[in-house]
């Protein structure tokens, strides 16, 4: 798939052939790049609605979400550095969460205006870099007509000194609940998000 994880997928059984149509049953699992130890999951038989108004039909079960999401957690890409750097005067902007663009500008001072112990601790403004951690494995589950997303982490914010060293502020835990669901609009598949708790 990519350079964190790799796909093993092959025959459940032999294909089934009718008048109508052909049926495959593939069993795809996903692995942590050059890992192929046990997963902690047990795949379960899953039905297709018998409908016959399409040419193809696709399925994914939530065992093919699970071993993605091990497999990404093991790889370490959900561990997330958020930063500023400044090089001659100009602000660079980082591609991050994938590939996702954002402009990152928070400063002690932003964090001091919500946080009175960090405008105690930070009377000048430096930079700040946050760190993101899955502390769990995110855990994927199917719904009638999206999926939720459960996602366990922590955040560590720094201050960046002047000689480029850092000095952590503080750290907080993050539990984020979130539904993605999918649409076909324009030829095109579209996700709509969004945040329960």
């Amino acid at each position: 798939i990519d350079d964190l994880a790799e796909i093993d997928y092959s025959l459940n059984s032999l294909p089934a052939v009718f008048q109508p149509f052909i049926d495959l049953d593939l069993k795809g699992i996903v692995y942590p790049a050059g890992n192929y130890t046990g997963l902690p999951y047990v795949a379960a038989p899953f039905t297709i609605p018998d409908q016959s108004n399409s040419m193809l039909y696709l399925a994914f079960s939530e065992y093919f979400f699970q071993t993605s999401s091990f497999a990404y957690y093991t790889a370490g890409a959900f561990n997330i550095t958020i930063a500023e750097e400044v090089k001659s005067g100009k602000k660079i902007v980082f591609s991050f969460l994938l590939q996702t663009c954002s402009y990152f500008n928070i400063s002690t001072e932003i964090f001091g205006s919500i946080i009175p112990e960090v405008a105690k601790y930070s009377v000048t403004p430096y930079p700040v870099m946050l760190k993101l951690m899955a502390t769990e494995i995110p855990v994927i589950s199917l719904e009638q007509d999206s999926f939720t997303v459960e996602i366990q982490g922590s955040m560590e914010v720094f201050a960046v000194l002047p000689d480029s060293t850092t000095q952590s502020l503080f750290t907080m835990n993050v539990a984020a609940n979130t539904s993605i669901a999918l649409n076909i609009f324009d030829q095109k598949l579209m996700g709509s998000l969004c945040l329960n708790r």
